[in-house]
């Protein structure tokens, strides 16, 4: 059978007024090489996510690289992309695990319900949009109620972020040559190694901590070369009712992947000129499986990926082979016990110079919905809307009803649309002005967008 791609010109270079179609390709070689970048792009963020949640390194990445197979496959190769660990899963997983006790196998099954349950409404949400496309997305998220939640599911993470920065005497220290380190190398260079600032930033803190004395390399010497990825069961709600209650902490997760969905069909559209939202359905169906499937066996649920949009606007290629290429190494790479090993050594410093500013930008993600659509604050509807939202959501409100948990997330959530919906309805009934409810345009996976990944 023949592969679907057709040979870009000579399939050696791109001139300067041109790109790679998704259904073209450069030739084996290069496209291995192309795929081979994707995989760098994607690692830092998407290993982070494991390595802050006590996740299996190993299930994510085989997960990772399967979700991305999964996706080309149901999108028809016409949309290429990465799905890599999304961070807005972060915060519900942490809580997740917490109810777990000590426990630790028992709080990752419950985290990963919740990602599974996230993945069927996902999955819902893309066979909806198919049919009846996006509006009713944008009436009940316009954009100030969109960019709130965004904004406080990336503040609601700043203890976390504070305890990983405390968690021993040089821990501190290590963070900070982390954060000085990914702050240099994005100013000083320029193309791909600037967007690849994340885990350079890692490797150089890493380093600094083994010159510390804060690395344990007993786990990986141990670790065998090649072995099943670390999967684990995921917890059985029939069994364990209380699971249901997890539910209202993932489910403004919801949101989160759909604005990054859309925003990522929208930018790749904008870069190869052509209009992919007739695909927006299937992304975000193919998003929802991978998640699924991911709950199902221990890995972080995905999302679409900017870093690697990076990488196609650095390089013009946006030829799918490369991303066909990306997850099978990723796969590949997943059935090695000692990298997962290697990646579980990376310490608490380290994590906390790379996410007090991450976790800052995700924040910051929501901010640029507001820009980006022009939201009016001088409007007390949009004030009050962000204003409720992001303070329930930083201060980390709960509220539990019977075995049900509503932690600072979800209430933000219910509270960023039931304050806009609640005061635009009242606005509408005394005949005043309501700002009319653009369509998101970014959650943007484009240029901005970090995992959420980043």
């Amino acid at each position: 059978m023949a592969l679907p791609w057709k040979l870009h010109r000579d399939g050696k270079h791109v001139s300067s007024d041109a790109i790679v179609l998704p259904e073209e390709r450069m030739t084996w070689p290069r496209t291995i090489g192309f795929g081979a970048q994707h995989v760098v792009a994607m690692f830092g963020a998407t290993f982070l996510v494991p390595l802050i949640t006590g996740f299996s390194p190993t299930a994510t990445l085989f997960f990772s690289g399967l979700g991305t197979l999964l996706f080309l496959l149901i999108t028809g190769n016409r949309l290429p992309s990465y799905l890599g660990s999304s961070f807005a899963f972060i915060a519900p997983i942490m809580a997740a695990t917490a109810s777990g006790g000590d426990d630790s196998a028992a709080g990752l099954a419950r985290a990963s319900f919740g990602i599974l349950s996230i993945g069927v409404l996902m999955a819902i949400v893309g066979i909806v949009v198919t049919k009846w496309g996006t509006g009713w997305i944008n009436a009940l998220m316009p954009p100030v109620v969109m960019g709130a939640i965004v904004a406080l599911i990336g503040f609601n993470l700043g203890p976390a972020v504070k305890n990983n920065w405390n968690a021993t005497e040089l821990s501190g220290w290590v963070a900070l040559i982390t954060l000085v380190a990914m702050l240099l190398i994005t100013v000083l260079f320029r193309g791909l190694i600037g967007r690849l600032s994340i885990v350079l930033g890692v490797v150089v803190g890493y380093i600094a901590a083994v010159a510390m004395g804060e690395v344990d390399f007993s786990t990986v010497n141990e670790a065998a070369w090649i072995g099943l990825p670390a999967f684990h069961a995921v917890g059985n709600p029939f069994a364990d009712p209380t699971l249901w209650g997890l539910l209202p902490a993932f489910l403004p997760v919801v949101l989160v992947l759909i604005a990054e969905n859309v925003g990522h069909v929208k930018s790749v559209g904008l870069m190869i000129d052509r209009d992919l939202d007739p695909v927006t359905g299937r992304a975000l169906l193919a998003d929802g499986v991978s998640t699924v499937l991911a709950g199902f066996g221990g890995g972080s649920g995905t999302t679409t990926y900017g870093e690697n949009i990076g990488v196609m606007a650095a390089t013009r290629v946006y030829s799918t082979a490369a991303y066909w290429v990306a997850g099978v190494i990723a796969v590949l790479l997943s059935f090695s016990p000692k990298i997962g090993a290697l990646i579980n050594t990376i310490p608490a410093g380290v994590l906390a110079g790379v996410t007090v500013a991450l976790y800052g930008l995700i924040g910051l993600i929501g901010v640029k919905i507001w820009i980006d659509n022009r939201v009016d604050f001088g409007k007390p509807v949009n004030q009050f809307t962000a204003a409720v939202a992001l303070i329930i959501g930083i201060a980390d409100f709960t509220l539990q009803l019977g075995s049900v948990v509503f932690n600072g997330i979800a209430l933000g959530t219910i509270a960023a649309v039931a304050v806009y919906h609640f005061m635009s309805g009242l606005s509408r009934l005394r005949g005043g002005e309501v700002q009319v409810a653009d369509p998101v345009v970014t959650a943007e996976t484009g240029t901005t967008r970090v995992p959420a990944d980043g």
